[in-house]
């Protein structure tokens, strides 16, 4: 039921229309679902690589086995799509970790900068926006779309530094996004409630005098971070206000208490799991990513029975069997993560119909390399779940070391948003990667 309607039933029965903010929370009045419904896209990142041998299917086609790492991923498998052959072809300033983990979804060289890793130039922040921004500010751009947070960044034991091996997501060159890690901070980000919201007033209308008299007097760079700056303020603003509206579904409970140290990494993963289902049901967002620690992640996987550090094990030869075989049970634990968020996506109904929160979404798990102890940049990991865009899933595909950047056009296209260059244009030409639908 759109305004117009509402006011033409209010109209027709004799109501006031002060009753109009009030009907859409009545079920029989909701709108009818869309008939094209919604979509949605979840990026989950695990970092060092992964174990080839264990991992990537012998077959191409329908009929593929699911190698030791990604069995756990059995009850999906005629909704996986397993992508073989992908490239970042990123190159330029930092090191293999550093292009691995911020040009995986900018597509595009880091800045010059200070940061400097292993033996290579040091380097600054990507020069582009993310994939996931990207398809989150088009979303956005449309009414019938548009969310109360538009995308949701959800980290897991990220480490406290700001740096190219922390931040996979941009909102723009030199703008890199912070993932929250804390899943109390999210869950008070989605459903928190601010004191004295009667009294909530605009910062910006205060000092509105004040930023004019300031942007006669600074040159045309400063003028436009403060449009910026103000632009943020009032988008807060705006976050603020809107989260008094009652959700209308269940508000999740958290249970308390929960450090963020590394032993507690398993029960964190799932409450963000849990945060990240519930925000779909509220459809307060159509984007999410979920950051499982970082590029040279060092998490010690002691409830696996592990004792080294992931990114110390990722570096060990590979014939050392021992260290490949903990290797392959800490990526097969990421897996089995990706598997328990299918699942709750699978058994959770899509409010208002058209079937299940995975029938409406995409999920993407990968990785800043493509093996940890060679730091190749070549068949990065990406391992497609659900049915959120029109891909044809079930199927193990290789291709011949294409760009990466030719999945992050797809991945927009798959949304609607027909860009024709996505990252470095250089590795667009051959425009969004064929061979999904």
């Amino acid at each position: 039921m759109n305004p117009s309607t509402r006011r033409e039933f209010l109209r027709r029965c004799g109501l006031s229309a002060a009753l109009l903010p009030l009907l859409p929370s009545l079920p029989s009045l909701r709108a009818a679902p869309s008939a094209a419904g919604k979509q949605r896209l979840i990026l989950l990142f695990s970092p060092n690589g992964t174990v080839p041998p264990e991992f990537w299917p012998d077959e191409v086609g329908a009929e593929f086995t699911l190698k030791r790492i990604l069995a756990p991923l059995a009850p999906f498998k005629d909704r996986t799509l397993i992508l073989k052959g992908l490239s970042n072809k990123i190159r330029g300033d930092g090191d293999g970790h550093m292009r691995g983990m911020s040009c995986l979804l900018t597509g595009i060289e880091l800045f010059p900068g200070n940061i400097q890793g292993g033996s290579h130039t040091p380097a600054g922040w990507a020069s582009g926006i993310s994939i996931d921004q990207e398809i989150k500010n088009f979303l956005q751009s449309q009414p019938q779309t548009r969310t109360r947070f538009g995308s949701l960044e959800f980290g897991v034991l990220v480490p406290d530094r700001a740096d190219t091996w922390t931040r996979m997501c941009y909102a723009g060159p030199n703008k890199p996004l912070t993932p929250i890690d804390d899943p109390y901070q999210m869950f008070n980000k989605l459903y928190g409630r601010t004191k004295d919201r009667e009294s909530l007033k605009s910062v910006l209308d205060e000092i509105r005098e004040d930023l004019h008299k300031v942007s006669q007097v600074v040159s045309a760079e400063d003028r436009r971070l403060l449009e910026e700056h103000a632009a943020f303020v009032r988008e807060f603003e705006q976050e603020l206000a809107e989260s008094a509206t009652e959700t209308g579904h269940a508000v999740p409970e958290l249970e308390p208490g929960i450090k963020e140290e590394n032993d507690n990494m398993p029960k964190i993963t799932r409450l963000q799991i849990e945060l990240i289902v519930s925000s779909f049901v509220n459809d307060f967002a159509r984007i999410a990513t979920l950051q499982m620690t970082n590029s040279v992640g060092q998490a010690r996987f002691r409830w696996l029975g592990i004792e080294e550090g992931q990114h110390e094990l990722s570096h060990h030869e590979d014939s050392k069997t021992e260290s490949q075989d903990k290797l392959t049970r800490i990526n097969r634990w990421y897996c089995e993560q990706l598997a328990y968020l299918a699942q709750r996506l699978a058994e959770t109904p899509e409010p208002g119909g058209n079937g299940s929160l995975l029938d409406n979404t995409l999920l993407i798990w990968t990785n800043e390399l493509g093996k940890g102890n060679s730091h190749t940049l070549d068949n990065i990991p990406f391992v497609l779940v659900g049915n959120g865009l029109d891909f044809k899933m079930g199927r193990s595909l290789k291709y011949p070391k294409v760009p990466h950047n030719r999945l992050l056009l797809a991945l927009a296209h798959g949304f609607g948003h027909h860009i024709d260059r996505f990252g470095n244009p250089d590795y667009c030409g051959d425009g969004p990667l064929t061979g999904l639908v």
